[in-house]
């Protein structure tokens, strides 16, 4: 059996994939999403601040954070002039939630039609990641 019938036998199904961000100060960007994006927070380790863990989830969607003090994340925005997302969420109603949005320094690029059809608009949160927010 080659390695790639090992990994794709029958009662295998990859239910999500969960991006998990780096952050100086966990609770205070739990938070951030909380009150700027509408996630709540799931779970945490421990239950009490300072939180080394959280989990944070609107819907379908799941964020992580990972506590590491003193973290900067580096901005290579230039190295990648294209566009350098940390996450990318796909939703229904991302214009409604752009119009909720917009207004705020948080959004890093308005909501715009892209050639393959979505409608996209970007944010950066308190840490540096960018997170593209897409649907139809």
């Amino acid at each position: 059996m080659s390695n790639t019938e090992t990994v794709l036998r029958p009662g295998i199904q990859i239910k999500a994939a969960v991006p998990t961000f780096l952050a100086p100060d966990v609770a205070s960007t739990a938070r951030w999403y909380s009150e700027r994006l509408g996630f709540y927070t799931a779970g945490t380790v421990p239950e009490h601040e300072p939180y080394v863990y959280a989990s944070l989830q609107r819907d379908g969607a799941e964020i992580m954070l990972l506590s590491l003090p003193g973290y900067q994340k580096p901005d290579l925005t230039a190295r990648r002039p294209g566009g350098l997302w940390d996450a990318y969420i796909r939703l229904q109603g991302v214009r409604n939630l752009y119009e909720s949005v917009r207004n705020e320094d948080f959004v890093k690029m308005p909501l715009k039609l892209q050639p393959y059809g979505d409608w996209e608009f970007e944010v950066r949160d308190p840490n540096g990641y960018v997170l593209v927010f897409g649907g139809a």
